[in-house]
């Protein structure tokens, strides 16, 4: 692995995208994310990529707009 893959996974795993619900506290959904908030839909697993795009299609109508989280 080159050190830019290792610096790249690094990244992801420091950072999540989290849409919070509009209607229901502590129901969340988080996907790891660079700093900028971009998602490397390959990497996540199919169940993860669905409910990745579904909650961003929700925003506004059951998520509010995500936030980027530091760990």
């Amino acid at each position: 692995m080159s050190s830019l893959s290792i610096s790249a996974a690094d990244s992801l795993q420091q950072y999540e995208v989290r849409f919070e619900s509009m209607f229901d506290p502590g129901r969340a959904m988080s996907f790891p994310c660079d700093h900028e908030g971009h998602v490397d839909l390959d990497s996540l697993p199919m169940r993860a990529r669905n409910n990745y795009l579904f909650a961003r299609a929700m925003v506004g109508k059951d998520y509010l707009p995500p936030a980027i989280l530091k760990h």
